[in-house]
């Protein structure tokens, strides 16, 4: 038996290709959908789920490599020609599938890769080389965009592998020729007649059906997208502040590594008047939408009842009176997060140029304080602080 394919019979490269091809795509399938399912309500749970998505991810990398030599050893070697005296429509409809299954193959786990890359910290890739790609930044847009794009793949993959397959079954069952047996023993087989003329069409066809997934991808992710921070000032006109642009963000630490989400929508109510450290200079009050979390890969089960129950709670508010310092300023005030109300004493930095305030400011604070996680009591597994920054700009009111 050759190892390279000649026109009677597949090779041995091809056929070792193909069915480690076919036990990555079975067993990551398999995987996934464990990992996905797995429960995330304990620190054993998380350490379960972890490593299946971590298993996943490193076999959906395998899958992509071996994808890429198949699809080069394909166009470099002859290949076989179709056995039996089909139609060529029944011919095109074969290369058709063959080629979605190849283009299917490096777009899926390329997609996949991409959404780690753009993700922070959860799961990593069981090997030496690093968690990030080139070109790929940390964006929940990205991450959002290649999470839809490789999830809308895994399902046309799952319904080309069975035309795929069904192809296969008529071939064995009903047509009774040896275009299985070649693949499984590599014994040549008679030809039948040559392929159809339209070489193009196979190839185009998968590449169209890629594009149609992936741009529905995106469009899913740009809905998502426009969430945008809603701000709005104080109802005081004589002492209020319009925030023009503002970032709200929280730092978890996860198996050691650090995950950073954004809170998308939240109102700030601000009055300032001019700094006096004879009493308060204002007063502000904000009200965060818990459900507008984007913590990556672990969105969604942030918002359950082990953590911040949105559905209970749909909401956080910090109020507190605004006071200068020597620390430049500081908001005195209460945090109420998931019911629990703590006392909360953030220092700022804050400048005033042209009538427009730049105000930052770091503050850390303890999950445990407000019952969240209250399972996971192994650092190492998730963390006990809980890194705030925040970020606005606001002008003065007219």
């Amino acid at each position: 038996m050759p190892n390279l394919n000649t026109k009677t019979a597949y090779g041995r490269l091809t056929r070792g290709l193909h069915w480690v091809t076919a036990l990555l795509i079975l067993a990551n399938i398999g995987l996934g959908l464990a990992a996905a399912w797995a429960p995330f309500n304990s620190t054993e749970a998380l350490a379960h789920k972890t490593w299946l998505f971590s298993l996943h991810k490193t076999m959906g990398v395998a899958l992509f490599f071996v994808a890429l030599i198949r699809l080069i050893a394909g166009c470099l070697q002859t290949r076989p020609d179709p056995l039996g005296a089909h139609h060529d429509y029944e011919i095109l409809a074969a290369k058709a599938t063959h080629w979605m299954l190849y283009c299917l193959l490096v777009m899926i786990p390329l997609s996949g890769w991409i959404h780690h890359a753009a993700a922070e910290g959860f799961a990593p890739i069981l090997w030496p080389l690093g968690q990030s790609l080139p070109f790929v930044p940390k964006s929940p847009l990205i991450f959002d965009l290649a999470g839809a794009v490789h999830n809308g793949l895994v399902i046309v993959l799952i319904g080309t592998l069975a035309l795929h397959v069904a192809g296969t079954l008529k071939h064995a069952v009903i047509d009774r020729d040896g275009t299985l047996r070649r693949m499984v023993t590599g014994h040549p087989s008679e030809t039948g007649p040559p392929p159809p003329a339209a070489r193009l069409v196979p190839l185009l066809s998968g590449l169209a059906l890629v594009a149609a997934v992936t741009i529905s991808g995106w469009a899913i992710s740009e809905a998502e997208s426009t969430r945008k921070a809603r701000i709005t000032s104080s109802t005081d006109q004589s002492a209020a502040w319009t925030v023009s642009e503002g970032v709200l963000q929280i730092t978890i630490q996860q198996l050691g590594a650090p995950i950073t989400g954004t809170f998308e929508s939240w109102t700030a109510d601000i009055a300032f008047s001019t700094p006096s450290n004879a009493r308060p200079n204002g007063q502000v009050k904000v009200t965060i939408d818990i459900s507008s979390l984007e913590l990556g890969i672990v969105s969604a089960q942030a918002m359950g009842p082990d953590f911040f129950d949105a559905e209970r709670f749909p909401t956080a508010v910090f109020d507190a009176r605004i006071r200068a310092s020597d620390e430049n300023y500081v908001a005195n005030g209460t945090l109420t997060l998931k019911g629990i109300t703590h006392p909360v004493r953030m220092p700022f930095l804050m400048t005033i140029e042209d009538g427009v305030a730049t105000m930052t400011a770091r503050h850390v604070l303890n999950r445990t304080d407000f019952d969240i996680g209250r399972s996971f009591s192994d650092q190492s597994q998730l963390g006990f602080d809980v890194t705030v920054d925040i970020e606005l700009s606001a002008r003065r009111a007219p």
